[in-house]
């Protein structure tokens, strides 16, 4: 993989990270309100009132917070990480750069403006353990890179009108950046985790981050939409099998293996067997030195993910649908795979119920339909047993997340094997180059 060069300007970035109705935030150091030329510094708090931002007596459409020396740093109180998932929890958070809040929907909402680089320096280390091999560090910081300048370019152009498909008889619906319209990414899983300077902890991060400053995967010229996730499950998806419908040479079906080749796992009885097997790949590793440098403590919750077994009765099963996608199919009677795509990842999903039967995907939509928060990844197949006169609904899967892209806990074997970020990034985005912007 060749670098080549395309030098421009480093992007300053606006990160939502929290919104609430009160949001409590200390500031470290001496800032300004709104350019104003008096410092603050200490505990404070911002609330919504009357469609503006509250704040200490008065309201602002716009209230921002400039540090006056760029060591000054702000904390932001009960951020909420993991939204949705498992692991869902509040934390104190510290930032860099300056502090927006507008108001969204009713609430207000804090925005860190922040220089790319900075930003990325924390994403590395919140999308996995700061302590991970440097190689591994530096193939986040280009895909990081990548995909935020990627939406950055194509901000204007992003349809938003075809993200969902209703029907009496189907539910298609995929989601993606374009529901942020305010600012440009946001601190959790539905972007790239940000922790802000919380995490951003080592030297081998800082390092990667300087090795990389500016590079980012092209293709035809054009910055790559590089995507990632925990685990492919030993295979990786197609981009339009999970988003919009268009096609990127670059995020293609890659055997997670050196031997590089892939059984036709669209077909049913194909899937069934990869999936009930468990073949080799470089991300089926249980070596707990890999995934503690890859997996954050929270992240540590979920060892079973390469493959892995969930549960219901019927009862069960029929009451968690209906509380996901606010349909009552009555009891379900089956769920059936109507399309899979080539890493075996269910596209559409059939739930047949004695009230009714539809059609849900994209792969989003089915794990959000058949789990509490998050169901590991869509390919999965399904066994009905009968249990002490009850019927049990058994899905047992491969993979977490939606599989386009770079799998990070493969990725992370790859560089603990002495494989360098260039080939890391050539296996998962093939016919990419990489290229320095800034």
């Amino acid at each position: 993989m060749e670098a080549k060069g395309n030098h421009g300007s480093q992007p300053t970035i606006h990160v939502g990270v929290l919104r609430s109705g009160t949001i409590r935030f200390r500031l470290r150091g001496g800032f300004h309100v709104n350019g104003a030329s008096a410092l603050v510094s200490g505990d404070h708090a911002v609330s919504f009132l009357d469609g503006k931002v509250s704040y200490e007596g008065a309201t602002y459409d716009e209230l921002v917070f400039s540090p006056s020396d760029s060591s000054d740093s702000f904390d932001l109180l009960d951020v909420v990480i993991g939204i949705h998932f498992h692991w869902e929890r509040k934390e104190t958070q510290r930032f860099n750069g300056s502090l927006k809040f507008i108001v969204i929907d009713d609430e207000v909402q804090a925005i860190n403006i922040v220089p790319t680089e900075d930003y990325l320096t924390s994403v590395i280390s919140s999308e996995m353990s700061a302590t991970s091999s440097l190689e591994l560090l530096k193939a986040h910081a280009v895909i990081s890179r990548s995909w935020l300048l990627n939406k950055l370019e194509n901000k204007e152009t992003v349809s938003h009108a075809d993200s969902m498909v209703v029907t009496d008889e189907r539910i298609i619906r995929w989601y993606d950046h374009q529901d942020h319209t305010l600012f440009d990414v946001c601190a959790d899983d539905h972007c790239q985790r940000y922790q802000g300077i919380t995490k951003a902890s080592t030297q081998a991060v800082r390092e990667a981050i300087k090795a990389t400053f500016g590079e980012v995967l092209t293709y035809d010229g054009k910055i790559c939409d590089a995507r990632f996730y925990k685990a492919c499950g030993g295979a990786t998806e197609l981009f339009e099998n999970c988003w919009e419908e268009v096609h990127h040479p670059y995020l293609l079906p890659v055997a997670d293996s050196a031997e590089g080749k892939l059984p036709d796992l669209t077909q049913e009885s194909v899937a069934r067997e990869w999936i009930l097997s468990s073949p080799e790949a470089y991300c089926n590793t249980h070596d707990k030195t890999v995934l503690s440098q890859v997996l954050n403590n929270y992240d540590q919750e979920t060892p079973d993910f390469y493959r892995w077994k969930v549960d219901y009765s019927q009862e069960e099963l029929s009451s968690l649908v209906k509380e996901k996608t606010g349909i009552d199919f009555g009891k379900i009677i089956d769920l059936v795979p109507l399309r899979r795509g080539a890493s075996a990842r269910i596209i559409e999903l059939e739930i047949v119920g004695e009230i009714r039967t539809m059609v849900i995907g994209k792969e989003l939509e089915i794990r959000k339909a058949l789990s509490s928060s998050h169901l590991y990844s869509s390919a999965f197949v399904v066994d009905k047993e009968g249990r002490e006169g009850t019927l049990h609904f058994v899905l047992r899967g491969a993979g977490w997340g939606h599989g386009v892209g770079l799998c990070q806990i493969g990725a992370a074997v790859m560089a603990s094997q002495g494989i360098d970020y260039r080939s890391i990034l050539s296996h998962y985005y093939p016919h990419s180059s990489l290229t320095k912007r800034y």
